[in-house]
């Protein structure tokens, strides 16, 4: 069963995420800011994806996943933001998709269907 960490300060979205994650048959991993996310990437080594908010407190997303990229390379990455506006940010680029969040997540769950069948 493929691991995926969705991380996002909102709990509502953890939820919905976590619920329809868990339908199609992933084991969901959830984490509520950029430095719960870190420590969970840094405790289990099994974590196939991971969908990152961006506009987070403290560490925001762009942080973190500048942060694994330098730790994992090969870690697949999709940054779901509300806001499109960050697609101009070069850190963004590091990630493997860019998906602005839609309360229709077809795109996102075909995303993630792509980067874990490479």
């Amino acid at each position: 069963m493929r691991k995926i960490l969705i991380v996002d300060d909102e709990p509502a979205i953890r939820k919905l995420y976590q619920k329809e994650f868990t339908e199609d048959g992933y084991n969901v991993m959830l984490a509520g800011s950029g430095d719960e996310a870190l420590d969970k990437v840094g405790e289990d080594e099994k974590i196939d994806l991971v969908i990152l908010d961006i506009k987070m407190e403290e560490k925001d997303g762009l942080e973190v996943l500048d942060v694994l990229r330098k730790k994992n390379r090969s870690l697949p990455v999709i940054l779901n933001s509300a806001y499109s506006t960050y697609k101009n940010d070069f850190t963004s680029w590091l990630a493997d998709a860019y998906l602005v969040k839609s309360h229709d997540l077809t795109e996102l769950k075909d995303k993630v269907q792509e980067l874990l069948l490479v």
